[in-house]
Parts: C-alpha cells; structure tokens; sequence
C-alpha cells in the first residue's frame, strides 16, 4: 500500500509540475558505491564509466560506504544546493529521516550514524583516463566527501538529537565535493529517490536514466547490458549477477523506474542485449518547488 501511495503521490506531483527535487553527485551517479557490504578486508572500490573513473578507499576502521550510504551524499548535496553553501545546518536525524521517508527508529538512528562515519572516513579519486595511439590524458581529482561533521545522539540509544540551538548538527562538504555538486548538479524527483531508499541496485539505476536521457543529444544511444562498457559495469552489479541474470534484472528494473516515470524514454531490446536510450530533453517542462529540507 506504501508503494501505490508513493506512486500515486508521484504522477499527481508530475501532473501539477509541482515535483521535489534532490540533488546527487556526479560520481556517484557515472559510477556507484557498493550495493552490499563489502567484506571488512576490502578497503578499496574501483568503477570505470567509459572514461571516467572512480576510486574510493575505506578508512580502516569503519570501511567501505555501502547500500543505503548512498543516501548521505544526496541529503548533504541537496542541503548544500538549498542553502547555498558548503556547511550546512540541520536540527536532527529525524529530517533526513523524514526526508527518504524511512522509519524513525533505533535501528535507523544507528544505521545513520555509522553511515556518516564510513562516509566521512573515505577518499574518493575521480576522473578521466583517455587514450589515443598517440597519447594519454589523466585528469584525476582526489577529495573527500566532509571537512567537518557535528552530530549529537544519545549515548544511550545511539538516536541524534539536536532539538535545542546549542545542539544543531552542523555539516560542512570539502570545498571540492562542494564545487563537483554545484557545477555538475544532478535533479531527480525527491519522492523517486524516497520510494527506493531500499533498493540500492535501481535506485542507482534511476539516477542513471536521469542523467543519461539528459544528456543524449540526437541519436539514441544503444548501451550494451553487459560485456565490455556495458551498464552492468556501469553500474557495479557485475559482481553480484551473472549476465543472463542481469539482463533480467534490467527488465525489471526499467519497469519499475516506469511506474514512477512513464514517460522514461528508454527501452530494453527484444534480445535483452541493448538499453536503448532517448533524450529527455524533449519531455514537457515541468516546475519544481524546493523540499522543506533547511532548519
């Protein structure tokens, strides 16, 4: 019932072209984090997009971002465009809560925290690598995602608090975490992003689509699933799927996507071997108010 609710809000939203945006980061959209937890050994996650690369390494003793991690880097990137400015203000977790509309429990408080841990704790390499038989260009930039993070919770139950002046949360974004987000700002709809905080795998496929039928100019892109520079590389699944597995999943996923979006302007190949991709560009205009996000 949630989710015919989430859909239904959607498509009435979209209807009145009164829809809430979020915001993502560029990496993170060309390349993902982890769907999964990482094993505690592995302290290094490497994603190639065509050209672009991603690198990013755990701290030891929190480790890799993983999963529902993916959700920090939207709440602080949309907080950061909203108020305009690299440290940004929130009065408790319950917002961010809010927001992804996740429950306001124990476990989510808990599971929150240690996110913002392993989110703080990692560095991140980002950039090109192109090649040509007569030279090679490496553009890489190396930065980490917070300078500072203040966050009170209890000692007791591990929930943030904050609901006095003196204990507002308090985050402040690496200036070139800060700089990526703002001269290369992704929009997607706040309450797509809500409806699949639990789906890690299509939530990155959503954010993909977004971007990608975006910036498809004239003809159609055709994106081969898997193989070689294919979308399951593209979007880190290959470790956890077969091929024929993913093929499938891709179906699934693209239906999904288009109960939220219907007029997403990509399709699967009746082999399963493209993704066929059309701009965006050409879609009704639609305006968008701003999520109730700021303090």
């Amino acid at each position: 019932m949630k989710q015919v609710e989430s859909i239904l809000l959607i498509r009435q939203q979209r209807e009145k072209g009164a829809q809430e945006l979020a915001f993502q980061a560029r990496p993170f959209v060309l390349c993902g984090l982890p769907l999964r937890r990482p094993p505690s050994d592995q302290l290094t996650h490497t994603r190639r997009n065509g050209k672009f690369f991603l690198q990013v390494i755990g701290h030891p003793q929190y480790g890799l971002p993983y999963g529902q991690d993916r959700l920090i880097p939207i709440w602080v990137a949309t907080l950061a465009l909203r108020q305009k400015s690299r440290e940004v203000h929130f009065d408790s977790a319950a917002q961010m809560l809010d927001f992804f509309r996740l429950p306001k429990d124990g476990f989510h408080y808990r599971r929150l925290v240690e996110a913002f841990k392993r989110i703080f704790g990692a560095t991140i390499f980002f950039g090109t690598e192109e090649q040509s038989a007569a030279k090679t260009l490496i553009d890489w930039t190396r930065f980490h995602f917070l300078d500072r993070m203040q966050l009170w919770y209890s000692a007791n139950n591990g929930c943030p608090t904050g609901d006095s002046e003196s204990h507002e949360n308090v985050i402040t974004l690496s200036e070139a975490f800060y700089s990526e987000i703002d001269r290369h700002r992704i929009p997607v709809e706040r309450e797509v992003v809500s409806s699949l905080a639990h789906a890690p795998g299509i939530l990155d496929f959503y954010l993909w689509l977004v971007w990608k039928t975006w910036t498809v100019n004239g003809v159609p892109s055709r994106i081969p699933i898997v193989g070689p520079a294919g979308l399951c590389d593209q979007l880190g699944a290959a470790q956890y799927s077969s091929p024929r597995r993913f093929r499938h999943l891709i179906v699934e996923w693209l239906g999904r996507v288009k109960t939220y979006w219907p007029e997403c302007p990509a399709v699967v190949t009746s082999d399963r071997r493209f993704l066929i991709v059309h701009s965006s560009r050409k879609l009704p205009a639609i305006r968008v108010v701003d999520p109730p996000v700021s303090s």
